[in-house]
């Protein structure tokens, strides 16, 4: 890619609690319009980072630039004003607030562009229009999703952070899920997707970042990372035995 990333961290060291690292020296660029996916092995720092660009984790060394501006250290308040949206993989609605009013939270920083932020996000999530007063507590895991997503849309951010948005969904769910995203990186948001399904997600993404131990230790297109034997077998687990029944079934 050419041009000015959206997002990037430079050598980024980051911890939660004092003399232990998470991230020990990460790099990861997102260039508008991009879906960026991050996989590994658990612990090894996909959460962390997001968490790290959302001013939710103490950064010990290394930068995060947004458009060219720094921004490391940012709280999320700052952030969201600037343009960065996320979406949490727990707790990500209000259950006691209605779908409108879970909205009207997301966007209560600049609340005179309600209309037409509406209109954008129920564009893409057409029930949302149908569905605005019903309460968010007595809706599906997956249909929370779609709500927290939207409510973090409400800013227009530049980049989108997205934490395991499949997680602890039903296989069809999951599906769903997926499509959404892709509908909002196709609306011109660029996305960066923490997410154990690495099959899925290295499917959808334009380029991939595997972690290891807090470091980005591969990167490339989905593509090539889905072909990439090496990354298959130390990294991605079932992934493997997943790519092998695939090629039984086509005769490969």
């Amino acid at each position: 890619m050419t041009g000015e990333p959206v997002l990037y961290s430079t050598d980024l060291v980051a911890g939660y609690i004092p003399g232990v690292n998470i991230l020990n020296g990460c790099n990861i660029t997102a260039y508008p319009g991009e879906l960026i996916g991050i996989i590994g092995p658990n612990g090894a720092g996909k959460s962390t980072f997001l968490k790290a660009v959302f001013g939710q984790v103490n950064i010990r060394s290394g930068t995060i630039h947004l458009k060219g501006d720094d921004i490391t250290g940012l709280k999320a308040d700052k952030l969201v004003t600037k343009g960065v949206g996320m979406v949490p993989q727990n707790n990500n609605v209000f259950p006691t607030l209605s779908i409108e009013e879970n909205l009207e939270m997301g966007l209560f920083q600049r609340p005179k562009v309600w209309a037409e932020r509406f209109e954008f996000v129920t564009e893409l999530f057409p029930e949302l229009a149908s569905r605005r007063k019903q309460r968010a507590g007595s809706l599906s895991g997956g249909e929370r999703q779609m709500v927290a997503m939207a409510r973090a849309l409400m800013m227009d951010p530049s980049v989108l952070l997205l934490d395991e948005p499949s997680a602890g969904l039903s296989p069809v769910r999951q599906d769903e899920t997926f499509l959404r995203v892709h509908q909002i990186n196709r609306a011109g948001v660029s996305v960066i997707m923490v997410e154990q399904n690495a099959r899925r997600c290295l499917q959808i993404c334009d380029r991939a970042y595997v972690l290891d131990q807090g470091t980005d230790a591969y990167t490339g297109t989905g593509r090539e990372l889905l072909k990439d034997p090496k990354v298959t077998e130390l990294y991605l687990g079932t992934l493997a035995a997943d790519v092998d029944a695939d090629k039984k079934a086509r005769g490969v």
